[in-house]
């Protein structure tokens, strides 16, 4: 390969892993941010049925008898503290 065909190459993967790097941070970013107010109506209720929790920290929580049925948890920080 010459030279100057590497050179445009290398600026092209450059470019390729620029883009898919931003657009994996975009969707994680998106796909982690919950509802502040559901989180609430958690903490207040023990119900929250249908509610967006994604990436929510609730590490050490007591959730026995909560009904999060539907709710999304995807990213959510489900650790038992012991």
């Amino acid at each position: 390969m010459s030279s100057g065909l590497q050179e445009v190459w290398v600026l092209s993967m450059k470019r390729t892993l620029t883009a898919l790097t931003v657009a994996a941070t975009m969707f994680a970013s998106s796909a982690s941010a919950f509802d502040p107010d559901d989180l609430q109506k958690l903490k207040d209720t023990g119900k929250c049925a249908t509610c967006d929790l994604g990436g929510a920290d609730l590490s050490g929580a007591d959730l026995g008898g909560a009904n999060l049925s539907g709710a999304n948890l995807s990213g959510a920080n489900l650790r038992v503290l012991i």
